[in-house]
C-alpha cells in the first residue's frame, strides 16, 4: 500500500494554461533552460489543429508503468536559431521503444525549466500519451548528473539522441551518469550543439520515488499567479516570491555581462548595480548555463541548489543567462530548492563543489 497522500485526479490541460505553463517554468528555469517562447508556439499551433494533453499525477501509476523522460540538449546561445521540434522529439521516444521491445505509457519532463518543460508536450501531443506530473530537477541544470535519478542512484542508460538533419544515436551503456553526461555533451556538439533526447527509461514506481512530484501544476500555478499579477497591476516579482515562500536579495540595473560559450555550456558573470533601497550596492552572479552562485559587495550572498531567478523588474518575466542584457532593470530572487537536492547525496550532485566552487552550501532560508 502507498503511503502519504492520495493522487490527484487526472485531467486534460486547458488551451489558456499553455502560458501559465510557459511563464512558471521559465521562472524556474533559473536562467537556463532555454527561452519557452518557440516552443509555445508550436504547442499552440497543436493544441489550434485539435491536440489535447492529458496531465496524470505519478501518484496514480502502477508501479510497473514505462515512462519515456525526453528534453533537449543543447547550449542556450544556439538553441535561439537552431531549433527542435516535436516530430523530433516524438521520434526519440520511437527510437526507445524500437530499441527495448516496449511501449510507453506515459512521459515525463527531464527539467521543469524554461523550455525543456514544454518538450514532453509537444512528444505528447504527436504520441498521444499523457504528461506525468514530475520531473528529474525541479529547476534547470546544465548536466545529466545533476538528477534526481542520479541522486538516487538510478541506471543512466540506454539514451536515444537525435537532431533535425535525420542523425541520431543510441548510448546503450554507460559507466555512471558522469560518463553518460561527457558521451552525449560530445555527440550534441557533433550535432551542432542541439539535439533531442530521449533518457533511460522509468518505471511507475520511480517516478513516485525518485523525482520531484507534482513540478508541472507548480509551473502552472506560478505562472497563473504571475497573470493575475499582471491583470490587477500589481507587483509581479512580490506576487512570485509570495507564492513560492521566496525571498527578494536585490534590485537594480544591470551594468555588465560577460559570456562565453564552450562546448558544453555557457559560462559567464552578471554585474548589477542597484537602485531604490539598494542603491550603492553591487550584485554579481555567476552562471553556468543557470545562475548558481552569487556576492552582494562581494560577500557570498546565495547558491546553487537554491532556485536564483533574475526577473524583469516591471514584467515579473524571467530573464535567461543568454539574453539578460545591459541596462535591464531586474530583480534577483531566490526559491527553496526541493528538499531531494538539500539532502547530503544531492549536494553532492548539485551543491555549489559540483560546480566547480570551493564552497559549503548554506541555505538563505535556513534558519
Amino acid at each position: 500500500m502507498m503511503n502519504g497522500p492520495p493522487p490527484n485526479a487526472d485531467r486534460w490541460m486547458l488551451v489558456e494554461e499553455l502560458e501559465h505553463l510557459a511563464t512558471g517554468a521559465w521562472i524556474l528555469g533559473t536562467g537556463g533552460g532555454g527561452d519557452p517562447y518557440h516552443a509555445l508556439l508550436e504547442l499552440k499551433e497543436l493544441y489550434r489543429l485539435g491536440h489535447r494533453i492529458r496531465i496524470v499525477d505519478p501518484l496514480g501509476l502502477p508501479d510497473d508503468a514505462l515512462i519515456a523522460c525526453v528534453g533537449q540538449m543543447n547550449a542556450p546561445l544556439v538553441v535561439q536559431e537552431r531549433l527542435n521540434d516535436g516530430v523530433i522529439m516524438a521520434e526519440t521516444v520511437r527510437m526507445m521503444e524500437r530499441y527495448i521491445g516496449q511501449s510507453f505509457d506515459g512521459i515525463m519532463l527531464w527539467e521543469i525549466g524554461g523550455a525543456n518543460c514544454l518538450q514532453p508536450f509537444l512528444a505528447a501531443a504527436h504520441l498521444n500519451l499523457p504528461v506525468v506530473d514530475c520531473d528529474a530537477m525541479g529547476r534547470a541544470f546544465p548536466q545529466a548528473d545533476m538528477t534526481t535519478f542520479a541522486i538516487c542512484g538510478l541506471k543512466p542508460h540506454p539514451w536515444t539522441m537525435a537532431d533535425i538533419r535525420g542523425n541520431s544515436i543510441i548510448f546503450t551503456e554507460a559507466v555512471d551518469w558522469a560518463w553518460m553526461e561527457r558521451m552525449t555533451r560530445r555527440a550534441c556538439a557533433v550535432f551542432g550543439s542541439s539535439a533531442a533526447t530521449c533518457k533511460a527509461p522509468r518505471s511507475g514506481h520511480e517516478a513516485k520515488t525518485a523525482t520531484v512530484l507534482h513540478t508541472v501544476t507548480k509551473a502552472l500555478s506560478l505562472g497563473a499567479a504571475v497573470q493575475e499579477a499582471r491583470d490587477r497591476h500589481d507587483d509581479v516579482v512580490k506576487a512570485v516570491i509570495d507564492r513560492e515562500g521566496g525571498l527578494l536579495l536585490f534590485k537594480g540595473k544591470v551594468a555588465d555581462v560577460e559570456r562565453r560559450a564552450t562546448e558544453a555550456h555557457l559560462r559567464g558573470h552578471l554585474i548589477i548595480e542597484g537602485l531604490d533601497r539598494f542603491s550603492g550596492s553591487r550584485f554579481e552572479l555567476d552562471f553556468q548555463n543557470e545562475f548558481s552562485v552569487g556576492w552582494l559587495d562581494g560577500e557570498l550572498s546565495v547558491t546553487v541548489p537554491d532556485l536564483i531567478c533574475v526577473l524583469d523588474t516591471l514584467s515579473g518575466e524571467a530573464l535567461g543567462t543568454e539574453t539578460i542584457r545591459f541596462g535591464q532593470r531586474v530583480s534577483v530572487i531566490v526559491l527553496p530548492a526541493p528538499a531531494i537536492l538539500l539532502s547530503e547525496a544531492g549536494l553532492r550532485h548539485v551543491g555549489p563543489r559540483a560546480f566547480g566552487y570551493d564552497l559549503d552550501f548554506k541555505s538563505v532560508f535556513a534558519a
